[in-house]
């Protein structure tokens, strides 16, 4: 594997519950684990019969030492009669440093934990999951990685986690995974698709540059973006940097029209149309007033003012007292101020109370610990009940280690301000004319908002042919919401039936 091994906390979901980190020694070891199991199941309103692999891969350098140990969790339907033409799907997570439990049990897998879906808080055990009548498996065969520091994957022998831990470091490793497993599958002639979740979208792209940017190209047929941030300034809110007020607007007016913060003249609009107008005013009479800066006269001053005030539900005094720019972190605290509440991050469906009211930012985020519980009791019982996996050591939801360690550069010094992959997805674009991608966005997504989406799309080299952009009333995690999951399953379920031949 070239440049594998010599070799901001990004994204991260705050308030989960986080297993150990990885601080162990590595294991010099590398006896690789695997469990296999049979199953029947209700997908796609089909009765279907499927096979279950969770076990270990383990990677190695170029003189045939063992360096990693990556866990996965793979999937394949047996009751089809061509089961090599059937396509195969890589899924993964993001944080950096999160397994993939949160689209396995959420949206792709055939089971599904089951979530409050009107935005209140999981509680405590007992947990339910059920049969996942959305699953994605009557469609595709699907490969759930858990990263080097997620899940059960490891270093092994001399290497150390953070041999791994990077935006090319980490797209390197998952490319011989696929690889690997590819040859021992017999799948290198099966359609393939990428499925990735906030920071997992990033890695879609890299690993999308990483497969198919050399000679032994591994095409893919289809990348599925779900919650995408590609382009990281359109999130990082500093000084001179005036993309993420413009990116953050339209989900400030989501939140605002969510949580009956706007006029009833405005309401009567409907969500999507108010959020329309909230665009075109971003991109227009917005953008030009923070690029104008103290150039803006009083009377645009006054105009943008009042728009500003009308889409994100603040008042005139508190725009005026941070200069028209509101950061999303700021906003999450002070929309329901008035009410001793917060909004959630990751879904501003959601509502918490902090510890008082006068801070700046919110204590934590009431979306992160309304669902963590859930998950995390969800995939514990799941593996070490229904698929018998026995591995003994802790299985790690979301490493700290892992995301306060990521290496952000990309060969050109570039910090995590700087990261953008995008063009990467414009190259491939122009370079495989098989290639579609999906990609789906939540209205209440402070985490990854979709206008900044939009924005990144309409640039990089990007061409929209071939891309299929929704939305749904819902945040970050968009299936965690009735009517959001059955929308989504039938978008995803589309975008295969389209990539057929």
């Amino acid at each position: 594997m070239k440049r594998l091994l010599p070799l901001l906390l990004g994204l991260c979901l705050p308030g989960l519950a986080l297993a150990a980190d990885d601080k162990a020694p590595a294991n010099n070891a590398a006896t690789p684990q695997s469990f296999t199991t049979e199953h029947r199941a209700d997908v796609g309103g089909q009765r279907m019969a499927y096979k279950v692999v969770a076990g270990e891969t383990v990677l190695q350098n170029d003189k045939d030492k063992d360096i990693a140990s990556i866990f996965s969790v793979s999937y394949f339907r047996t009751d089809v009669k061509s089961p090599k033409a059937r396509p195969v799907t890589f899924v993964f997570n993001g944080g950096p440093g999160s397994a993939s439990l949160w689209l396995h049990l959420g949206i792709f897998g055939p089971k599904r934990v089951v979530v409050p879906g009107d935005a209140r808080d999981d509680g405590a055990a007992p947990f339910t999951l059920v049969d996942n009548q959305y699953s994605l498996l009557d469609v595709s065969d699907l490969v759930f990685i858990d990263p080097v520091g997620t899940g059960f994957s490891r270093a092994l022998g001399e290497s150390q986690g953070k041999d791994f831990w990077g935006v090319r470091e980490d797209a390197e490793s998952l490319a011989e995974f696929i690889r690997i497993w590819l040859t021992e599958n017999g799948r290198w002639n099966s359609p393939k698709y990428l499925a990735g979740e906030s920071y997992g979208t990033t890695r879609a792209v890299a690993l999308l540059d990483e497969l198919q940017g050399g000679w032994t190209d591994i095409a893919v047929n289809g990348v599925m973006l779900i919650s995408s941030v590609l382009d990281f300034s359109h999130s990082r809110f500093q000084n001179g940097n005036n993309q993420p007020y413009i990116g953050f607007l339209p989900t400030m007016a989501a939140t605002a029209f969510y949580h009956n913060k706007v006029s009833e003249t405005d309401r009567s609009m409907g969500l999507a149309a108010f959020v329309e107008a909230s665009r075109q005013f971003a991109l227009g009479d917005y953008a030009t007033a923070l690029l104008l800066g103290n150039r803006l006269d009083k009377d645009q001053y006054d105009a943008v003012l009042k728009q500003l005030a009308r889409f994100t539900g603040l008042s005139s005094e508190y725009l005026q007292r941070v200069n028209l720019r509101v950061s999303g972190s700021r906003y999450t605290k002070e929309l329901l101020r008035d009410r001793s509440q917060t909004v959630g991050r990751l879904d501003s469906r959601y509502t918490g109370r902090d510890y008082d009211d006068g801070g700046e930012r919110t204590d934590n985020d009431p979306s992160g610990y309304g669902i963590d519980a859930a998950y995390t009791a969800a995939i514990h019982e799941y593996l070490f009940g229904e698929l018998g996996v026995k591995i003994k050591r802790p299985f790690n939801v979301l490493s700290v280690d892992v995301n306060r360690t990521w290496n952000w550069q990309m060969g050109n010094g570039g910090a995590a301000s700087n990261v953008n992959v995008a063009p990467l997805l414009g190259k491939a674009q122009r370079e495989n004319s098989d290639l579609r991608v999906f990609v789906a966005n939540g209205y209440f997504d402070f985490a990854t908002p979709f206008f900044a989406t939009e924005n990144t799309f309409a640039d990089n080299g990007i061409s929209a042919d071939g891309v299929t952009m929704t939305y749904y009333e819902a945040g970050h995690m968009m299936y965690i919401e009735p009517a959001s999951l059955e929308a989504l399953a039938r978008d995803l379920r589309q975008f295969y039936k389209e990539g057929k031949k």
